[in-house]
């Protein structure tokens, strides 16, 4: 994907018109997995507005916990459930000793970094690593994702198997990326126009 800002191609190209002002967050959420990320995504819905048109459902990934464990959530707003907790890797840049913790985000090309913070999931496209999903940036900290082409995919190495033998999963560069076998539920799951929160809970 080429180098093309959110501001070039506009939202309403890759994200569905909102819906009605029926599809709020809910005030009764209960995640007991990560109340802090949860807290702050809530935030996030307020602070971003009509930018993140679907509230039915969240994305929330806690950086601060190591690759091998599952630290990425797909929680149902409305009821509270946590609907996938999932394996993802974190960009080299962000671990250049390949520790399988997150040391630093970086918003900067070419840095194969993590970015953090608020992004809202764009459209889905066949690419490199088949089907996969953009994520565009809504904060300064990671208004470059649609420029460095972050986006959510699956590939090799991101497994199960993997984390269990060596404590943690490969890194991508910069990418949202899962196993090939929990792709099809991201995707089925965390559709366009619906936060992801991308943090450090320990912060």
């Amino acid at each position: 994907m080429g180098a093309v800002g959110v501001s070039a191609i506009g939202l309403s190209a890759i994200i569905p018109a909102a819906p009605s002002a029926s599809a709020s967050a809910s005030a009764s959420v209960r995640v007991d997995t990560m109340p802090t990320l949860l807290a702050r995504a809530r935030s996030a819905l307020l602070t971003h507005g009509a930018r993140v048109p679907y509230r039915d459902r969240i994305g929330l990934v806690d950086f601060s916990a190591a690759s091998g464990v599952p630290r990425f959530q797909i929680v149902d707003i409305g009821n509270g459930r946590v609907l996938a907790d999932l394996l993802v890797a974190h960009g080299r840049g962000s671990d250049p000793a390949n520790t399988g913790v997150l040391q630093r985000f970086s918003n900067r090309p070419g840095s194969n970094a993590s970015s953090g913070g608020s992004f809202v999931i764009g459209d889905t496209y066949i690419g490199k690593y088949g089907r996969s999903r953009r994520v565009l940036g809504l904060e300064p900290q990671n208004d470059q994702a649609l420029a460095r082409a972050i986006v959510i995919h699956s590939a090799d190495y991101v497994s199960e198997g993997m984390a269990r033998s060596s404590g943690r999963v490969g890194r991508s560069l910069g990418c949202f990326t899962v196993s090939h076998d929990d792709i099809g539920d991201v995707l089925a799951l965390l559709g366009p126009g619906r936060l992801l929160l991308a943090e450090r809970s320990n912060a």
